[in-house]
């Protein structure tokens, strides 16, 4: 049998083969490096309680809306890829029917990495091996040493950042953290998103829950930032580094108090409109940002989706089923009042994300050349993937350097897609700085400093790790 595309050493290197060979010594340098992901969506019950893995549909099918959406772009009603409706068996082989059209995606790459490396699978998919290497992963997921915690080592993971309800207990996590046979970190994130956005359904209810469990007896909007800086603490006592933000758009506002209670008593009505609940957003953008200069929580911010664009879709299916599309932002004008208040204060940390390749350059890399407490974040979602993260790189270094951006994210909810999406995104800064080499931009010497610093100490610098 040939070798798997997905074992290839040179895999995600640079053609030309010097460039290769320079690439191959810079990935050796980090190839073994912890990994650090400050940012995921891994549930931490499932290293508190060491929980077996499911079936292989359940566990690389079902969840991943990169897998989903593109079957279901293919004229794949999405009933057969869901759980109530199709058997785990079932859902498996529509997958494999639909294996060829993962060709050249990045979810492709990382699900082939993870065949490979996590699973040892040594066939390739398709219809007449969807049962084959459906019972050839099962058998691996019930082996006693493929659970979490074990795999949690096996994968050379130092740091796991989770995202969690600002309500929630954090019991996993304290139970982690006082548990002396666990080596490595699992790491809460204070995301308030549901209790920002009043165009969220449940806002009002979720809002009065917050105010009633952390408010210290007050009420109205004065309650509700009370409970807001209460339960930061509490993530900040439980081991938070950062606060992360999900908003529609990246602009902030800094309203006077009885304009922001305006708002908020107008919303707890019900007859806030969607100028009001852009504006409140956009306000309370500025306080989160208030707050992380306070209590030191780095603050990141995910703009730039427009969420459950498929209407009929979601009314049937639900949230995170694959058509939230990305659209254009506006990164200069819209950060700009938060910026003025704190862009240079001490020890405060904001990583801008965006799903809009155009901003790198134009907006993204100036602000983070200039500003001493922004980021880059590292290419997410859409743009995680190899090609993009190198338009990244090209887009962003002339101007903000290296030491301004943050380390690669993960941003997965996929356990076993970490070290895969990891090692792409070493390769990937590998080939980058082998090329700066190759035309004599930097030196040989200094790339390799530079690797490690991208790899390992900027995540640890710019997550306070």
């Amino acid at each position: 049998m040939s070798q798997s595309i997905a074992a290839h050493p040179d895999r995600l290197l640079p053609a030309d083969p010097g460039t290769r060979s320079i690439a191959r010594s810079l990935l050796e340098r980090v190839q073994d490096l912890p990994i650090l992901s400050p940012h995921g969506h891994v549930d931490a019950a499932v290293i508190e309680h060491n929980t077996p893995f499911p079936d292989p549909a359940a566990l690389l099918v079902t969840p991943d809306h990169y897998v989903t959406r593109l079957i279901h772009a293919s004229g794949v009603p999405m009933d057969r890829l869901r759980p109530e409706n199709a058997t785990p068996r079932e859902i498996w082989r529509t997958f494999c029917e639909a294996w060829p059209l993962f060709d050249g995606t990045a979810s492709g790459y990382w699900l082939r990495t993870q065949f490979d490396g996590v699973f040892g699978l040594q066939q390739e998919l398709g219809p007449e091996t969807a049962d084959s290497s459906f019972d050839a992963i099962s058998a691996r997921l019930s082996e006693p040493g493929f659970r979490p915690r074990e795999l949690f080592k096996d994968f050379n993971i130092e740091v796991l950042a989770t995202t969690d309800d600002p309500l929630d207990s954090l019991s996993s996590h304290h139970a982690i953290a006082n548990d002396a046979a666990f080596h490595g970190r699992v790491l809460p994130t204070f995301r308030p998103d549901a209790y920002i956005n009043i165009a969220n359904p449940a806002w009002a209810s979720n809002v009065e829950r917050l105010i009633e469990s952390a408010g210290d007896g007050a009420t109205g909007y004065r309650g509700y930032i009370t409970a807001l800086e209460n339960r930061r603490r509490y993530f900040v006592e439980h081991g938070a580094v950062s606060a992360d933000h999900g908003v529609r758009t990246p602009l902030t506002l800094k309203l006077d108090e009885a304009e922001a209670q305006r708002l908020f008593e107008h919303a707890l009505s019900g007859n806030a409109t969607p100028q009001d609940r852009d504006v409140f957003e956009a306000h309370m953008m500025y306080q989160m940002a208030r707050m992380s200069v306070a209590d030191g929580l780095v603050m990141t911010i995910h703009p730039g989706s427009f969420r459950n664009h498929h209407e009929p879709t979601f009314k049937a299916f639900g949230a995170d089923t694959g058509h939230d599309i990305p659209f254009a932002v506006n990164y200069t004008e819209a950060i700009r009042p938060l910026l003025q208040d704190f862009g240079t204060a001490k020890d405060f940390h904001l990583v801008l994300f965006t799903l809009d390749e155009t901003v790198f350059s134009r907006e993204l890399a100036p602000l983070a050349g200039f500003y001493p407490s922004v980021y880059l974040g590292a290419p997410w979602w859409f743009l995680d993937a190899p090609d993009a993260m190198l338009r990244f790189r090209s887009a962003v270094t002339e101007t903000a350097g290296f030491s301004r951006s943050s380390g690669f994210i993960d941003d997965t909810r996929a356990f076993c897609s970490i070290p895969a999406r990891h090692d792409a995104s070493r390769r990937i800064e590998a080939s980058f700085l082998a090329r700066l080499v190759a035309e004599h931009r930097i030196s040989e010497e200094r790339a390799h400093e530079l690797i490690v610093d991208i790899v390992d100490s900027a995540p640890r610098r710019v997550f306070k790790l």
